[in-house]
This record gives structure tokens, C-alpha cells and sequence, in this order.
């Protein structure tokens, strides 16, 4: 088990659609359990929980929020035609919204990084300073789907691409134990790829990888989100779960 009260504790949250539900039912579980990492890294579905938690949202909260979401939330038909069918910049008004209006992610109270994938250089891109607001809308700019976002002068793409489970990045920015809740698997997109690194990075010792079961579930499926928390907490519960106390000694006379 790795050190759970670590001061440098890191959270990577990955990407996975709605999927990504079970990331609250995990935080769920780390609040009981007084879990508190000191920065979250989220790709995606795992970057916008996490920005949600890292700006002190409650997570039972969170699974009321998930429950009453809408797709037009975080994604709009754009008026012009471009490089996707939808653009996210309908999720600016909903997260402003959610935390109270957009903040600098360098302001937030928790650490927070996001991760995209910039276009030109097909490297993740982890954003830690700016726009909040902006840094989701990337991330979540699922290529074909969503228009590229721009950010710092940079074209970037679903973090997805290029890191769907953030561990290369959490471990980073300096993050050591670190959570790693992997809701869907890597995309393995020629030119793109990272799957091999994640998987060694998933054997070191200071690494604790979740993976809760969600087999028969799609990454856009809307049906029995309430489940897909449980899925969650089913797997925190049973990855976090302290260790058995010794058997009393007997000792004659």
C-alpha cells in the first residue's frame, strides 16, 4: 500500500466519457476514508471532475450534479463550419456556473493540471496556469468531434490522444505516491500513443492504480450513471482498504 497521507499524494483522474462518473464515487470513498492528495491531474472526463474537486466541491455534490447533466452542457452546434461537429464552448457558461465563475487554475484551493494534447507537436500538454475554464475545454476537445481549442497560442486536442490516464504527468509535476484511476482504456492512435509507458509507470511501487468494473458500459452512455458511481466506490473501497489487523498473541500463564 502506498503512503495515503503523503503530502506530495497525487491524484491522476483518466478519461472515459461519462465513464468518468466512477472517478466520484472513488473521491467519495477518499473522504471517508480522510484520503486528501495534495494535486489532482485529470485528462478529459477525469479533468473535469477533478477541477470540480479541487475547487472544494462536495463529492456527494458531484454525483447530484452528474445525475442532472445534459449533453448541450458541454457541447453546442457552432455556426460555422470547421475541424469538429460540435464546439465546447457551451461548457464555458456551464462550469462557470459550477464553481462560481471561471478562477486561474494557479488560484485554485487544491493543485490542479489538466492535460491536452497539442496538435503540432502530438505531445501532452499539461496545463497548469490560466483560464480554468479554458484548460476543460480542451481537454475534453474530443478530435472529430470537438474544434480544437486554442490556449497559450497552442491548437490542443482531447488529452485523450496522448495521455488518457495522466500518470506520466502526475508523477511530472512532482506528484509521489500517486492514485491513478484508469476508467477506460488507453486509445493507442497511431502517432500518438503512450500505452506502453503508462503500463510501466502503473508497476512502480509508488503507484496505486483503481480501475473499477464497468464492462457492457460506453464511454457515452447516459443510462444508470448512479452505477457507474457505485462502480467507483465499489473499487475505492476495495483498493483502499486498510490493512487486516494482526491476529492477538496468546501467551501461557
Amino acid at each position: 500500500m502506498i503512503d495515503l497521507v503523503s503530502p506530495t499524494l497525487g491524484l491522476a483522474l483518466g478519461g472515459g466519457g461519462t465513464l468518468g462518473g466512477a472517478h466520484i464515487g472513488v473521491l467519495q470513498v477518499m473522504h471517508e476514508r480522510g484520503i486528501r492528495p495534495g494535486v489532482v491531474v485529470g485528462t478529459s472526463a477525469g479533468a473535469l471532475v477533478g477541477a470540480a474537486y479541487a475547487m472544494g466541491i462536495d463529492p456527494y455534490r458531484l454525483e447530484e450534479l452528474l445525475l442532472d447533466v445534459h449533453w448541450q452542457d458541454v457541447a453546442a452546434v457552432p455556426r460555422r463550419p470547421g475541424a469538429g461537429l460540435l464546439d465546447a464552448a457551451a461548457l464555458r457558461e456551464s462550469v462557470t456556473e459550477l464553481i462560481g465563475g471561471d478562477v486561474l487554475i494557479e488560484d485554485m484551493p487544491m493543485r490542479f493540471a489538466a492535460v491536452a494534447t497539442d496538435v503540432a507537436s502530438r505531445r501532452a500538454a499539461v496545463i497548469e496556469r490560466g483560464s480554468l475554464v479554458d484548460a476543460l475545454r480542451a481537454t475534453i476537445s474530443v478530435p472529430g468531434l470537438f474544434r480544437p481549442v486554442q490556449v497559450d497560442g497552442r491548437r490542443l486536442l482531447d488529452g485523450g490522444l496522448r495521455a488518457n490516464l495522466p500518470l506520466e504527468e502526475a508523477l511530472g509535476v512532482g506528484a509521489s505516491p500517486v492514485i491513478a484511476v484508469r476508467v477506460a482504456p488507453d486509445w493507442d492512435v497511431p502517432g500518438y500513443s503512450s500505452s506502453r509507458i503508462v503500463r510501466g509507470l502503473e508497476a512502480r511501487p509508488d503507484v496505486l492504480v483503481i480501475s473499477p468494473v464497468l464492462r457492457g458500459r460506453t464511454w457515452w452512455q447516459t443510462k444508470d450513471l448512479a452505477g457507474v458511481v457505485a462502480a467507483g466506490r465499489a473499487a475505492a473501497e476495495a483498493a483502499l482498504a486498510p490493512p487486516p489487523r494482526p491476529l492477538p498473541t496468546h501467551t501461557d500463564g
